[in-house]
């Protein structure tokens, strides 16, 4: 985040504008949730359990080939209709990622109170491909050992997709800071090697 240093009022003094606008930018300048999940970076490790409590861990899964990692918002309060266009989308393409010998893990998050209740609403009438894995993270462990917790009112995590190589190298990564901006399921199936 950048300080508009015009917005700020003229101050007389050097001295005490260094020290103002020092103060101002450490108590503006927020962690870049995707800096950790860079291009070319190692994708930490991490075991999930599905609602019927099966356990998948990404680096067992990588083993049969890429990994798509899409990370949901939860259940910040309802369900998010993007989050359910998004998946409807993975879904529909699953063939082409079943060509590619891809797995696609979706990753829930929310407090652990309730989350296997809201994630069998998100779930509905869908039906997962063999290839597809929806996991739950319950306490947003995964989401803040991968950074991408949302800290704000009705917020859970920063939605993101990453395409990852068999030894967990990132491929492809895109994390939004709006509900908006998803990738594009046809970026993401280019990525796919």
């Amino acid at each position: 985040m950048f300080v508009n240093i015009s917005a700020i009022a003229p101050l007389r003094l050097l001295g005490v504008s260094l020290l103002v606008l020092g103060t101002i930018s450490s108590q503006l300048v927020a962690a870049d949730p995707a800096s950790m999940l860079a291009v070319g970076k190692k994708a930490p490790d991490f075991s999930l359990k599905t609602l019927a409590d099966k356990t998948v861990q990404l680096s067992e899964v990588a083993k049969e080939g890429p990994v798509v990692v899409v990370v949901l918002r939860g259940y910040p309060g309802y369900q998010c209709p993007i989050c359910s266009r998004q998946v409807g989308g993975l879904i529909s393409s699953a063939e082409k990622f079943s060509q590619k010998k891809a797995n696609v893990i979706l990753v829930y998050p929310g407090p652990a109170e309730n989350l296997d209740r809201y994630a069998q609403e998100f779930i509905g009438s869908k039906e997962f491909p063999a290839n597809f894995h929806f996991v739950l993270d319950p306490g947003y462990t995964f989401t803040n050992a991968y950074d991408l917790r949302w800290e704000a009112p009705r917020e859970t995590a920063f939605p993101a997709t990453l395409v990852l190589d068999r030894d967990l190298s990132i491929r492809y990564s895109l994390v939004s800071q709006t509900h908006g901006g998803r990738a594009d399921v046809a970026d993401v199936i280019a990525a796919i090697p």
